[in-house]
């Protein structure tokens, strides 16, 4: 098995009473992305849109090759290791991780440490894992 040509992650929250500055102030950090429903925001592209839920979002660097675990880490590493806040939010609202894995090849993987996935484990939160094929 080759190793992962390239990864994202993200953590976020989605639900139609978020209040991202609630987040925020239990979690220690400002979100990518925080708005309430019916708010507006920006993709990275610019692009305004009506958040059609609240969203609070915070990003990693791509990687290249892949690093799906470190990227994992570094995430819950900028934020709060408050875990009767982390789990409230799971339980209130989607608390997921998002991962894109981009694959160059047909046989291309990653591990994660039992360690990482017992850090959302303890917080909560789903993995949600989205995979992209070569253009080949």
């Amino acid at each position: 098995m080759g190793a992962l040509h390239k990864s994202a992650a993200s953590i976020g929250f989605f639900g139609d009473d978020l209040n991202p500055a609630e987040i925020t102030a239990a979690l220690g950090a400002e979100p990518d992305v925080g708005v309430r429903k019916g708010g507006l925001w920006k993709t990275a592209s610019g692009t305004e849109k009506l958040a059609a839920r609240g969203y609070w979002r915070i990003e990693g660097q791509r990687c290249e090759p892949g690093d799906l675990d470190g990227q994992i880490n570094d995430l819950l590493d900028r934020l709060s290791d408050n875990f009767t806040a982390w789990r409230s939010f799971s339980e209130r609202f989607r608390g997921r991780i998002f991962c894109g894995l981009f694959l160059a090849s047909g046989n291309e993987g990653l591990t994660l440490r039992s360690d990482t996935l017992a850090r959302m484990g303890e917080r909560g939160l789903l993995l949600d894992i989205d995979i992209y094929g070569s253009d080949a």
